[in-house]
Parts: C-alpha cells; structure tokens; sequence
C-alpha cells in the first residue's frame, strides 16, 4: 500500500510510519504544524504540510485531497484529533481511497465526555455517574462529596479539577468553555487502553500503566497490564458502534479489582507503542486480519520517551525518593524515538519542541496548547 499518515508532529505516527514501511508499505507523512519527528524518519518517503484544519477545513480538505490523487495513496490514516476533520471533509476526498476513521457523528458523540458515558453504560464496567452543568453551583447541587469537574470536549487533563473533599467555598467559578460534566470521583489506578477495530471487530488491543507523568496530563511511560474486564468492554462497545478506526479510554481500577471507565478518545494514544515492530497492525488496518477479535497482541515490556524520562522522570524520582523504581524502570523499558538505524527523529522532534515553545511565547500560552492548537475540535459546528 501507499500510506498517508497524518498528525505526524506525534510519536505514535512515527511509530506507525516504522512499522507500516518495515512490512513493506510506502509511507508519506502529513501535518499542518512542524513534524519533523516523524519526517525525519528513515521510514517516510516524503512528508507535506497541510493548512490548518481547526482555521481552514476546506483549504486542509483540498489539499488532503490534491496528495491523495497525486501520490496515489491507498490509506489516510489519521492519529490526533485532526483525525475529526479528515472524517468530516471525507466525502471531499477520493473514494478509492480508505479512510481509516469512523464517521464524523460518531467521533463527536465519542469525544463529548457526556455523551459517551450514556453510550458506554451497557457496556459491562462500571460507569461513574455524569451530568452536564455549567456552572460551579450546578455542580455544588449534586453533592458535598468527592467530584470531578472537566469540560465537555477537552484533552489532556487540562482544565480538569479534582475536589476529593467536595467543592471548596473559594473555588473559583468555572471559565466559559461550554458545558462541563461533573463526574463521580473513583479513586484507584490509573490505566489507559488502547484499540484497533474494522466495522465492530476489535483487531488489536492493549491496555496499560501511565506509570510517570508530567503533572497530571500526558504520560511518558507505558507499562502493559492484562485486565480482562477492559478487552471485554473494547470488545462490546466497538461492536455496539460498528466502529472503525483507533479507539482509546482512560480507566480507574480501584483496589478490590473493579474497573471504571472515565472517557474516550477516539484517536491513537501511547498504547501503540507496545507492539512490536513486526506486529500486523498494518493487515489488520487494512482489514486483511480475519484471525478474530483481538488477534494482535502487545508486547510485555514497557515502552518510554527515554528524552522526558532521563529529565523530567528523573528529577520527579529524586524530588519523591523514587530513584532506585525510576533507575529500574528505565533499565527495563526501550525508547520509542531513537531506535537502531533511525535516530533522526529524536533531533527531529526537539527541534519540533522548539518550534511549539516559540509558538506558546508569541501566544502567551503552554507548550501543549501551543502543540495542538490548529487540530483542536471541541464541539464547534463544521462544514460537511
């Protein structure tokens, strides 16, 4: 196949480009910000800059559309939230080509973290009690007790609070980003499961540990778990969707065992990189996979950024007294960047760093606003 990988400024689409041109595809790679973490790989064949669908979906859709035709490309095959964009301008592209991503409807209804939760409910897990509010008194009405509050359509953990001891009289009111979900606390560990599934068929599938953080958003440490409980939701709930595409969900398992689902991100998450190099998650994309549900499996050892682990893993370690669990972590896990004979991309992606850091200083703005800004879908209406 010629694969057109989009959001390409992310690791998991250099994972996906590796693995896709190491089984025998012809990759090209695709962003409308700076990627040279996955340009730079020996992997991609070339790499185009798109416009900026958040600002210009029908310029990004033309030109989405002008590559498809020109490089004759068999599989877009999208990885971060551009991924709602590509799926809303999908009658605009060429219909030889497969469109690896569920219909526009579908994703909205996934990534509202209200609306998923009604969705999931007869799923098989438990589903912590949501409801819709908008302001800080709305959620003060539903209980004293422990609560989460996150916006609607967010990513991240950002803007995301946690009152374990109920909603404190100072609390500043909540700030106008739509409707917010106000969410039973459940406390436990944090894991996370990522899936591959073709029209209801779960493909692959693995869940983990984000076993260090950088704060409470994004994860630069992938430890694989077996939780039985998770596959069988992935399984029931790909199915009552009919969905295809990438599917990710953050969980709670709590001490006696239980599992509870939190949100969805109908996208590519970390978990990717727990499959192996020669794993037939490219087949099994295509829908050549016929081996039954979950017949790709992850490795076992655990995956990291070996960049943020060696500094900001590792100043987190001494700070907390962890260095003897941080130094036996890292000993065990493998970098997902620099691996042998493609060491461009980890220069690659400081340098897309650097350009993302310019961005948040001309903006006011963090790092990861500044990284995802222009693909960013929170709800907004959008031309078909």
């Amino acid at each position: 196949m010629r694969v057109l990988i989009t959001g390409a400024r992310a690791p998991v689409a250099l994972d996906h480009a590796r693995r896709f041109a190491a089984q025998g595809h012809t990759v090209f790679a695709a962003d409308s910000h700076s990627h040279r973490l996955t340009a730079s790989s020996r992997a991609v064949t070339r790499s185009f800059r798109l416009p900026p669908p958040r600002t210009a979906i029908a310029a990004f859709a033309g030109t989405l559309a002008g590559i498809i035709e020109r490089e004759r490309i068999d599989l877009v095959l999208p990885t971060c939230e551009e991924v709602f964009y590509v799926s809303r301008a999908r009658s605009r592209l060429p219909a030889a080509c497969n469109v690896f991503a569920a219909p526009f409807e579908l994703l909205a209804e996934l990534h509202s973290k209200l609306r998923f939760t009604e969705i999931a409910r007869d799923c098989g897990v438990h589903v912590p009690a949501t409801t819709r509010v908008r302001s800080l008194a709305a959620a003060r009405a539903l209980t004293t007790g422990p609560i989460v509050l996150k916006p609607e359509f967010s990513r991240f953990g950002v803007h995301v609070r946690i009152y374990r001891d109920g909603i404190p009289a100072d609390a500043p009111e909540l700030p106008a980003l739509g409707d917010w979900a106000a969410q039973e606390l459940v406390a436990g560990r944090e894991l996370c499961s990522f899936s591959i599934a073709v029209r209801g068929e779960l493909r692959a599938h693995v869940t983990y540990e984000p076993a260090y953080r950088l704060a409470r958003s994004s994860s630069f440490f992938f430890d694989p778990v077996e939780n039985a409980a998770i596959r069988g939701f992935v399984a029931t709930f790909v199915r009552k969707t009919t969905f295809t595409g990438q599917i990710s969900f953050d969980w709670i398992e709590s001490a006696a065992g239980r599992v509870s689902v939190l949100e969805c991100n109908p996208r590519a998450i970390s978990g990717l990189h727990l499959f192996a190099p020669d794993a037939a998650l490219p087949a099994a994309i295509a829908g050549d996979s016929t081996g039954g549900a979950c017949d790709v499996r992850a490795d076992a050892a655990p995956r990291m950024i070996s960049a943020v682990m060696t500094s900001a893993g590792l100043a987190q370690a001494l700070r907390r007294g962890t260095f003897a669990r941080w130094r036996r972590d890292y000993r065990r896990a493998r970098d997902v960047l620099a691996t042998p004979g493609d060491r461009s991309p980890l220069a690659g992606g400081l340098l897309d760093m650097a350009v993302f850091a310019a961005s948040a200083l001309r903006r006011r703005s963090s790092v990861r606003e500044a990284a995802t800004r222009d693909i960013e879908w929170d709800g907004e209406v959008l031309a078909p």
